[in-house]
This record gives C-alpha cells, sequence and structure tokens, in this order.
C-alpha cells in the first residue's frame, strides 16, 4: 500500500470543492450541493447535484445569503445568471456583484446561510470558508 491509510472510510466521497473550485454548501440531508465562488467584487452560487459534480437548472429568479457579521444581520439578493446552455426559465448559477458581500464572506466573524427552493423544497445551507485556504490573496 502506498502511503497512508486513509482517515476514515465513509460510504461515499465528500468532495472538498466544486468544479469551478468554490467552498461547497451542502443542502439538505447532501441532495443537492450549491458552490459558493467570489473575488473582491463579486460572488456567485452554482447549484449542483447531490455529488457536487453537475449543474442542477432550478425555476429560480434568485437566491438569498443571510449574513451576520460581528452581530449586524444583512440580506443579499443574488440574481439568477443562467449559463449557456442552461433551459429556458431555468438556471444553475446566481451571480452579485457587491463588494460588500464578498468582503464579509472573507471575514472570521461573520456567518452567512444560503437560501435556496429547488423543486418546491426550500434548503438552507451554511456557508463555510476555509480561513486558512492559501489559494486566495487577501490584502493585509
Amino acid at each position: 500500500m502506498d502511503g497512508p491509510p486513509p482517515a476514515s472510510v465513509d460510504e461515499h466521497d465528500h468532495p472538498n470543492e466544486g468544479p469551478h473550485h468554490g467552498d461547497l454548501i451542502e443542502l439538505g440531508n447532501e441532495e443537492y450541493h450549491a458552490e459558493l465562488v467570489h473575488d473582491e467584487e463579486s460572488v456567485t452560487v452554482y447549484v449542483l447535484d447531490a455529488a457536487a459534480a453537475g449543474p442542477v437548472e432550478i425555476e429560480a429568479s434568485e437566491v438569498t445569503i443571510n449574513l451576520i457579521d460581528n452581530g449586524t444581520p444583512a440580506q443579499f439578493k443574488l440574481p439568477a445568471h443562467p449559463e449557456m446552455g442552461d433551459s429556458v426559465g431555468k438556471t444553475s448559477r446566481f451571480s452579485l456583484s457587491d463588494a460588500k458581500l464578498a468582503g464579509h464572506l472573507n471575514d472570521q466573524n461573520a456567518s452567512a446561510k444560503l437560501m435556496i427552493t429547488i423543486n418546491g423544497t426550500p434548503y438552507r445551507g451554511e456557508v463555510k470558508h476555509d480561513h486558512s485556504d492559501s489559494d486566495h490573496n487577501h490584502a493585509h
């Protein structure tokens, strides 16, 4: 056997990031996933399948991120931005250009939840961001 044994045995793999290299958000009992990708100016949410591998098109005009930063609540609506190839009236991508939201997502004192409805079922997922991620450039 090459390398160390696995830390734990699980019935299925849990990917660490989505196909766009963003942070994954579990929706329901892993029925779906969302992937959150952001830079300093914008935030994009992709709706993904249970394996967090392929897009899931939904009938929604927006998704919501509820944020609490240092005890202050804020709500951000991300409008639908269909990808090329998405069905008419459906999308798997939602995006907002908002430097304030993007900045809060990097703040260790902030907590955020994604609110989304898929096929008539509302889901709420916790946005977890790895603050020790060395792939991001955070200005000091």
